[in-house]
């Protein structure tokens, strides 16, 4: 298929609503996932339940069809297409590559998304209050928020000078981040180092590399980071580094700490942007959100293995401990 068979397909993927509903056809909501669904079940479980709320019910009055990238943006791409045959009415995507991919396939069909830590700067918006084109969502953007998980690393380990920061550099939105970080860790009086990591196979040199250069791990919020979570985990309990994430999954797979938005939140909010996009409203007329709820998460089962106390003020802050 060449660029204008595949743009002139995805026109005919914006046909009316109202068109649809005098055929007796349900609208379909195109669900991207960027990693897998296993993941991922329980925030779609969290949007689904907010679509029901909203009188949006699966397979009765709306269809959605789940696709899965698994971290491979060609994948994406693919999908773009197949929504497009699909005819869906609506696109929910997350991740910063995800959703670039899609604006690149379609200035047509509305796309609402999540997880992006800057829409502004990715160029998916022209600005949060008035975003203009087909894309609408929430994003991940607060204020000082890397400060404020520098500063809980430093309630951990009071003693702390260095922090390394490991994500894929290559990406313009986690270099923003490192950037962040960097100011915040320069108010803290501390050293922040770039640990880059752009393919699975960095991940075990990064960490030979970081011998006796960081005391602590910030990662990045980013999909290569997420998928080999796991394995970071246990190569961070290794090198005894106390690990700060954004989200509690990579948490409760071994991970030290976590400050960050509720993605639970987040994704019932995902489904109010859909059902005003199925009644009517464009999504250049729907402001981008930021977040209004964030959570702290602590393993205590993780912190006993590295020897940390953790402070019971901290404790006492924690939306969740891990014991």
């Amino acid at each position: 298929m060449n660029r204008r068979e595949f743009i002139t397909l995805l026109g005919a993927a914006a046909w009316p609503l109202a068109a649809r509903a005098q055929q007796g056809k349900l609208p379909i909501v195109g669900f991207l996932g960027a990693t897998g669904p296993a993941a991922m079940s329980l925030r779609v479980a969290a949007f689904v339940e907010r679509l029901r709320e909203l009188g949006w019910i699966e397979n009765r009055t709306i269809a959605i069809e789940y696709r899965w990238a698994e971290g491979r943006n060609e994948r994406s791409s693919e999908i773009a297409a197949e929504f497009a045959r699909l005819k869906v009415d609506v696109i929910v995507a997350t991740g910063t590559p995800t959703v670039a991919v899609l604006k690149q396939a379609t200035a047509v069909i509305p796309i609402v998304f999540l997880q992006i830590t800057d829409p502004v700067g990715s160029g998916f918006v022209a600005s949060l209050a008035r975003p203009g084109g087909n894309l609408t969502g929430l994003s991940l953007q607060s204020p000082d928020i890397a400060g404020k998980r520098l500063a809980l690393l430093r309630e951990v380990a009071p003693t702390l000078r260095r922090v390394a920061f490991m994500g894929n550099t290559d990406q313009a939105f986690v270099l923003r981040e490192f950037e962040e970080v960097q100011a915040s860790a320069a108010t803290l009086g501390l050293e922040a180092a770039k640990s880059e990591i752009r393919r699975p196979q960095d991940v075990l040199p990064a960490f030979e590399a970081l011998k006796d250069r960081a005391e602590a791990l910030y990662l990045a919020n980013e999909g290569l980071v997420d998928a080999n979570r796991h394995r970071i985990n246990v190569l961070a309990l290794g090198a005894r580094l106390p690990t700060m994430w954004t989200s509690r999954d990579p948490v409760e797979a071994g991970g030290l700490m976590s400050y960050g938005p509720s993605f639970a939140d987040q994704w019932r909010r995902v489904g109010d942007f859909v059902d005003k996009i199925l009644r009517g409203t464009k999504p250049a007329d729907i402001p981008v959100e930021q977040p209004v709820k964030f959570e702290l998460v602590v393993n205590l089962i993780v912190a006993k293995a590295l020897g940390i106390d953790i402070p019971a003020t901290l404790l006492s802050r924690a939306d969740e401990v891990i014991e």
